[in-house]
């Protein structure tokens, strides 16, 4: 027997979309303020999953819970976006990409004039008509071509209602994935929403014989929960369905997110577990703790665990491994290849610099670093949450600057002045530590560690995840050499 532990996709990757296409399986995420956003990886067996591009290299906003549909021969992606400080957007906007494959090229965002609502969710109705379902639950009425909207979003589905005994955040029914299978319509959904306390999200379905409804809820909801905060995996929900590679009645796979139990750092991560039918036609999930292992899908290979990685910087690799946090329009022209990554200055500081950062999913990990700057540019490496939320030390020339907390501490650590340094940061199960060398000497401890198990949402408020990351701030470029990550044990 083969067998997998999850998460099958480590590191922050929350509300996954996946779409079956001939024997292999496409999935994205919610990539909020990243650019390049929605990264695009590939599976033949559920399990084991290939980045192979991105659809969004400018997102419009913040890029929430997207959904991935096929029509006709070509692909969709209906993307909700969200104001930020660096969008032009006044309200929640629902937005779609189309491509000939889904490995692009993709089109520019079309507005499809949705406003007020997210989470997409697209299906065909008996008559072959296309549909949006969103958050609520409400839906809308695409054009044959699904690049325009008829008609205004209606409501059409009001959720389960679980006993208010329950510990949740919310209701916030959202999420809604549809599919069809036999006779019935079934649609799949999210409620108790996806932060807070532990036990809150979980997985709802309901069904209909017509895409009109009225839909009937499952008489055993939810199918997945997290009912004590014991568990391995926090907050599962946001979940889709979708046949196993083996194509047999029984060979289906729900793919979800959850936080792991007292990394809520690390964010959302990507879950799978089986799914088997009843004889009344309705879905359960049959794992009771899937922790792991879990017997994996027919045919699927031995997984494999996440490598080391170097960065010489003879490429940047964008959307693979970095991505800029809270980009402008054209973000990518800040970074060229030189002898190393070139990175332009920005902001007046790491929290309005749009660091480049890169995702884990490894609860302890050393990143090391070569940094030299110009005259007047302040440059270096972070453990970095969002603008409010982050650690880690930099160089101006002149000293060293050091951050905790989001702001930079009073501490003045006694570094030689220096334009070139080589900087280290290790994250021991949130205990953070960090060296420093100049060329040609010895390593010295940073004189303050950090704690940083409370870097997570329920502490901002801001669906995110701890990440490494290079910054670069103020007039001038900064060049970085050598990047390492590796993971401990």
């Amino acid at each position: 027997m083969t067998a997998f532990t999850n998460p099958v996709l480590p590191g922050d990757r929350p509300d996954p979309a996946v779409i079956k296409v001939g024997d292999d399986y496409w999935l994205t995420y919610s990539s909020f303020e990243a650019a390049p956003g929605l990264p695009l990886y590939r599976s033949t067996d559920l399990v084991n999953w290939t980045y192979v591009t991105y659809a969004l290299p400018n997102p419009v906003g913040s890029t929430f819970a997207v959904d991935i549909a096929e029509h006709d021969g070509r692909f969709f992606i209906y993307i909700p976006f969200i104001p930020t400080p660096w969008s032009t957007l006044t309200d929640a906007s629902i937005f779609v990409i189309h491509a000939d494959a889904m490995e692009g090229p993709w089109s520019e965002p079309i507005d499809l004039g949705i406003r007020g609502a997210i989470d997409p969710g697209h299906v065909l109705g008996e008559d072959g008509t296309r549909w949006l379902f969103t958050n609520g639950v409400r839906r809308i009425r695409l054009a044959d071509d699904g690049l325009s909207t008829v008609g205004e979003l209606e409501q059409v589905y009001d959720g389960w209602r679980y006993p208010d005994e329950w510990i949740t955040e919310a209701y916030a029914l959202e999420g809604p994935k549809l599919f069809r299978r036999g006779e019935w319509f079934y649609l799949v959904s999210a409620v108790g929403g996806t932060a807070g306390p532990p036990t809150g999200h979980m997985v709802i379905v309901a069904r209909s014989r017509s895409i009109d409804g009225p839909w009937e809820n499952h008489p055993r909801n939810p199918i997945a929960r997290t009912e004590d905060a014991s568990e391995a995996w926090w907050s599962r929900g946001h979940a889709t369905l979708v046949e196993g590679p083996g194509g047999g009645p029984d060979d289906w796979w729900m793919v979800s997110h959850g936080y792991e139990n007292g990394y809520r750092t690390l964010g959302r991560q990507i879950l799978l577990e089986p799914i088997r039918w009843g004889d009344d036609g309705w879905p359960e999930a049959v794992v009771s703790d899937i922790r792991g292992p879990i017997e994996a899908p027919a045919g699927a290979a031995e997984q494999l665990p996440a490598p080391d990685i170097s960065d010489d910087f003879s490429r940047l690799e964008l959307g693979r491994r970095w991505t800029f946090h809270a980009p402008g329009r054209g973000e990518a022209d800040r970074a060229r290849v030189d002898d190393g990554l070139v990175l332009r200055g920005k902001g007046t500081s790491p929290a309005d610099t749009s660091p480049l950062a890169m995702l884990t999913g490894d609860h302890a990990y050393e990143i090391e670093v070569d940094v030299t700057v110009e005259p007047g540019l302040e440059a270096g490496l972070l453990l970095f949450f969002n603008s409010r939320l982050f650690c880690g030390m930099g160089i101006d020339s002149e000293r060293m600057l050091s951050y905790s907390g989001g702001i930079r501490t009073h501490w003045r650590e006694p570094a030689p002045a220096t334009s070139r340094i080589t900087l280290r940061i290790r994250n021991d199960q949130h205990v953070v530590t960090g060296w420093y060398r100049v060329p040609g000497g010895e390593w010295t401890r940073h004189g303050i560690r950090y704690e940083t198990s409370g870097y997570h949402v329920n502490t901002v408020g801001d669906l995110l995840s701890l990440r490494p990351a290079l910054y670069a701030t103020g007039a001038g470029e900064a060049r970085f050499r050598d990047f390492t990550y590796r993971r401990l044990p």
